[in-house]
């Protein structure tokens, strides 16, 4: 069973456009619908913000033309009345929602409602949709309410997002109140529960004990035995393909405090930089042109991993290939000799040649529009690079997390140099990661080049403290002691220590990112120490019997990141299905994809919180 996650998100989005009727062309992208009159009609999308935040990396606007919609509107925004058109409601189960839904059939705004909620609608909200309707005697206009399970942002068929942000601030957060923990953890239990519905399979789920990663996958687990308890439910066809256990995916979840340092660091390679530096959001770029960055785009498809030296000689080298090509063209038509654009206009010589330089100008006219997109990206990171030094920070920091090894002068002059005040905080705090016990001088210099910066210090005085705290809660593990720390942990972090105790990976180290290594172990299922601890919860097994037959080897997994994901980790994740020897498939999701910059503000915001940090204010020396 292939992991298709877009695909299927892609197919339930398309049925409902139909009305929640089976087409014959599920895919949706070849403008395929089936027979019948009612696929004819056109019809009004009506959607609150989030939705339109899943639905745009799926499908475009000229695409939902093909699907007979005609008008996509916002829930929140004033609409004009269109009496003879039915409307698709596609929204979250929320009482404003529901509200604006009711009052909009008491006005009797389109012919007949099409209710569709992106996740499972509590049952308050129902009786509450009903009442109003009745009261409004509206209730017939409403043909159909239905969950369609996508609440979720499905940015290519390998990637998602909850779309949830500052999901660790709120879980790390000292001052968070319990039940707010306890509703962030339900929600985004539900995010994944729409995930592997959307999939049809019930994964076998690992994570390691303590802390968020182990809240969520007992609130999932709690989920989905709920649910399988009805018969027939969400996945009961797939359980019928998928009878042994080895087709079953893995889910692993992680806490974003497993290994902090890849959250923060810069990187070399193309995709990882766009999202960084100029800011790549939901597969969207604006420089100020806007430009679509997916898999519509060949040359993003084959370059976006590579290392950005890398890109430029590819930009050039298709330059000059399509150089090549409109000479060609012009040779054969008998046009110009001297690499001339072909515009078309000098088409002369014999109806074959006119004829194959008229079929190849669409594709000429593509190859140099995504040449020019890919240009202009280029020489805007470019400028970030050369502005910031941004090459000398992303050496520093290798050679910091991947060989262990420190140039001090280095260190300090790009702390001092060119950069931005966020660059230096996460060069720094890349450092404290790097080394379980930095030099004391050296530590005063960084600090000391900090403060010159006057960049604010509270991010890296919060990593300074976790670090510290990790350091003796280890120490502490076999002694008496151990309870004094978690005490004396728990009055200052308060909720955090729960994801504190559960740190086994704060410093990176190695080429293999530590999530990586721990997924390629729980997919082979074999003992390893690293991830022989971790807790297994399998929804279809008894809860009284034992999980242990359902180890693995697993060849599918989906793993997900509690408190935000990153390019660089699903890049390291996508190269460990790709180099094994056996057929392996890894899905990586996250709460949000955050960039450097967003995760170093939050750690600054935890900061803030625990009275860490300021610009001008510094720990004592050690």
């Amino acid at each position: 069973m292939a992991l298709t996650l877009r695909k299927k998100q892609l197919d339930s989005i398309v049925r409902m456009l139909h009305l929640n009727q089976q087409q014959g062309s599920p895919d949706g992208v070849g403008g395929g619908v089936g027979d019948g009159e009612e696929e004819e009609a056109y019809k009004i999308l009506v959607m609150d913000s989030p939705c339109v935040a899943l639905l745009a990396p799926v499908l475009r606007v000229g695409e939902l033309r093909r699907h007979g919609v005609t008008l996509h509107l916002n829930i929140d925004k004033a609409r004009q009345q269109v009496p003879d058109a039915p409307a698709v409601y596609l929204v979250r189960p929320t009482a404003a929602n529901v509200d604006r839904v009711a009052a909009d059939a008491a006005a009797g705004l389109y012919a007949s409602f099409h209710l569709n909620f992106s996740t499972c609608v509590p049952r308050p909200l129902l009786e509450r949709l009903a009442s109003a309707t009745a009261a409004s005697r509206s209730a017939h206009r409403v043909a159909r309410v239905a969950d369609q399970y996508l609440d979720f942002v499905c940015l290519e068929e390998g990637l998602f997002s909850l779309a949830q942000p500052r999901a660790y601030v709120a879980l790390n957060d000292p001052a968070a109140a319990e039940s707010d923990i306890t509703t962030l953890i339900d929600a985004i239990a539900l995010g994944l529960f729409c995930v592997v519905a959307t999939l049809g399979a019930v994964p076998v789920i690992r994570c390691a004990r303590g802390g968020p990663a182990e809240m969520v996958a007992a609130a999932l687990d709690a989920r989905l035995r709920d649910h399988l308890i009805a018969k027939p439910n969400l996945f009961t066809e797939a359980a019928s393909t998928a009878v042994a256990s080895f087709q079953r995916p893995l889910l692993c979840l992680f806490d974003r405090n497993f290994e902090l340092s890849v959250g923060i660091q810069h990187d070399w390679s193309y995709r990882p930089l766009v999202h960084d530096v100029l800011g790549l959001k939901s597969n969207k770029l604006k420089l100020p042109e806007k430009y679509d960055l997916d898999d519509t785009d060949p040359f993003w498809v084959a370059n976006s991993w590579l290392q950005f030296p890398k890109v430029a000689e590819e930009i050039e080298a298709q330059l000059a290939k399509y150089k090549q090509d409109v000479d060609e063209v012009n040779q054969r038509t008998g046009g110009g000799r001297d690499g001339v654009e072909f515009d078309g206009t000098d088409l002369i010589g014999n109806t074959r040649h006119l004829m194959n330089a008229v079929n190849s100008l669409p594709e000429l006219t593509e190859r140099k529009k995504m040449i020019d997109k890919h240009t202009n990206i280029a020489t805007a990171l470019l400028g970030h690079i050369k502005g910031r030094s941004l090459d000398g920070y992303c050496e520093c920091e290798n050679s910091m997390l991947m060989d262990g090894t420190l140039d001090r002068t280095k260190l300090i002059n790009l702390l001092r140099g060119n950069g931005t005040k966020e660059d230096k905080l996460r060069l720094s705090v890349t450092y404290l990661l790097s080394f379980e016990t930095p030099v004391p001088s050296d530590l005063e210099q960084v600090e000391a080049a900090l403060r010159e910066s006057e960049v604010d210090m509270s991010a890296f005085q919060y990593v300074k403290r976790i670090k510290s705290l990790n350091s003796q809660f280890a120490a502490a593990s076999n002694t008496a002691s151990k309870v004094n720390i978690v005490d004396w942990a728990e009055k200052l972090y308060g909720h955090s220590i729960s994801a504190m105790t559960g740190v086994r990976n704060l410093l990176s180290d190695g080429k293999q990112l530590a999530v990586t290594r721990a997924v390629e172990a729980l997919m082979e299922g074999k003992p390893n120490p690293e991830v022989d601890n971790y807790l297994l919860f399998d929804p279809r097994a008894p809860k009284s019997g034992t999980a242990g037959q359902f180890r693995g080897p697993f060849r599918e997994a989906i793993v997900f990141m509690i408190g935000g994901g990153n390019y660089i980790e699903y890049r390291s994740l996508t190269e460990l299905a790709q180099r094994s020897q056996t057929t392996k498939q890894v899905i990586y999701g996250a709460t949000e994809i955050l960039n450097g910059v967003e995760f170093i503000q939050q750690l600054s915001e935890l900061g803030q919180k625990a009275g860490l940090g300021g610009v001008s204010s510094s720990l004592p020396p050690q």
